[in-house]
């Protein structure tokens, strides 16, 4: 894409664009859509079969059919995949199994990652194209991407005879889909693995300073990865080297997620470390890149072209594209591989097409974003 001339480079990122925006306009057409579409894999699974996912045509009998199930209820289930019962939830072989950061009543979450799921995952790109496209910033593409991702291995279990190797969702991602994407990501995933999947602060020192060694001489346009991790890459290099990122680079854009409060909380201290890049959110968990933002509009839009949205609110189970401004509720997802998954995200609706995820599913959750709302006097403004 580098030698590309600009008019030819905007048609072929608009191309690439055209089914998000196309979806954005006519939700609940696309909402259907990928429903069918789910379906017929749903189909081809023994999990499907059981709930008779072949006979299934609209949205009310997905719903008596498929019952909202959390982690805790797929649990048992995933373990007999990870045992060798891949048909039992999965059409396709798994490609590698994700970990989750966080835990379910004390557990890490192991999700399996096929190569439908994979192909998803790379609208996690959708926020830098749709930013290349409208700035028409193109030298991005001259530039490289700071991997500061997770590892892709962290490390072995055992589950009945078989041994399964198992690392981060970002690490796995990259690993896979970087060789095609237009802007190289440096250091390489496999650099990052070498150093293996610790999680302490000396672990985390040692993929920082390969991110220098590797990054300090080069052009990085891009920054992508999980928000705290920036921030703590940034201090690093102040506290080591005595520099910071916008001492090194002139970056353009972040593409970060994993946290609530990106563009609120963390923006100050994004832009006092790396400069004034633009800051855009992804939203997105282990299970799957499920939105990110669109514009200036601090707020991500869905992927309503690729997963399909339910969310469970006060009034009722709905559709998240019929969800009501200010309206808050628990977001149900279906993937390729999780029918109708809760997965313990608590969302707001904001003017459409635009939400937030404010946190998880807890009582407390949104009285901390009222608050941290009023600490970074944003107030509800997008």
């Amino acid at each position: 894409m580098n030698n590309m001339d600009p008019n030819s480079a905007l048609q072929m990122l608009q191309g690439m664009l055209q089914p998000w925006y196309v979806a954005i306009k006519d939700p609940d057409k696309a909402q259907k859509a990928i429903l069918h579409r789910l379906l017929i894999d749903y189909a081809k699974t023994g999990y499907g079969k059981d709930h008779g996912a072949a006979q299934i045509d609209n949205l009310n009998d997905f719903r008596r059919a498929f019952p909202v199930t959390a982690y805790e209820n797929y649990k048992p289930i995933i373990d007999r995949v990870m045992a060798g019962d891949t048909g039992l939830l999965l059409w396709e072989e798994p490609i590698g199994w994700a970990i989750t950061r966080g835990t379910t009543q004390g557990e890490s979450k192991f999700i399996p990652m096929t190569p439908t799921d994979l192909n998803l995952r790379i609208s996690a790109g959708r926020a830098m194209l749709n930013y290349v496209a409208t700035s028409k910033r193109f030298e991005l593409f001259a530039g490289v991407n700071l991997n500061l991702n997770f590892p892709a291995v962290v490390g072995k279990i055992k589950v009945g005879e078989r041994e399964v190797e198992y690392g981060y969702s970002s690490g796995i991602y990259t690993k896979h889909v970087s060789t095609f994407t237009p802007i190289l990501s440096v250091p390489s995933q496999d650099e990052i693995d070498a150093l293996g999947g610790g999680k302490s602060i000396k672990d985390w020192e040692k993929r920082f300073e390969l991110a220098y060694e590797k990054c300090r001489e080069k052009n990085v346009t891009l920054v992508g990865g999980v928000a705290p991790t920036a921030v703590r890459f940034g201090r690093y290099l102040h506290q080591s080297h005595k520099v910071y990122p916008k001492d090194l680079w002139k970056t353009q854009i972040m593409t970060l997620g994993s946290v609530p409060g990106i563009n609120t909380r963390y923006q100050a201290s994004l832009n006092a470390l790396y400069g004034p890049a633009a800051i855009r959110e992804i939203y997105g968990a282990t299970e799957g890149m499920f939105g990110q933002q669109r514009d200036e509009k601090r707020a991500w839009t869905p992927n309503y072209d690729l997963f399909f949205f339910e969310v469970d609110t006060r009034s009722g189970l709905k559709m998240l594209h019929e969800m009501k401004p200010g309206e808050m509720g628990g977001l149900v997802v279906s993937t390729p591989i999780l029918p109708r998954y809760r997965i313990g995200d608590l969302i707001r609706a904001y003017d459409p097409p635009y939400f937030r995820c404010i946190g998880r599913e807890k009582w407390s959750t949104p009285l901390r974003y009222g608050w941290d709302e009023f600490m970074s006097l944003n107030l509800g403004r997008l």
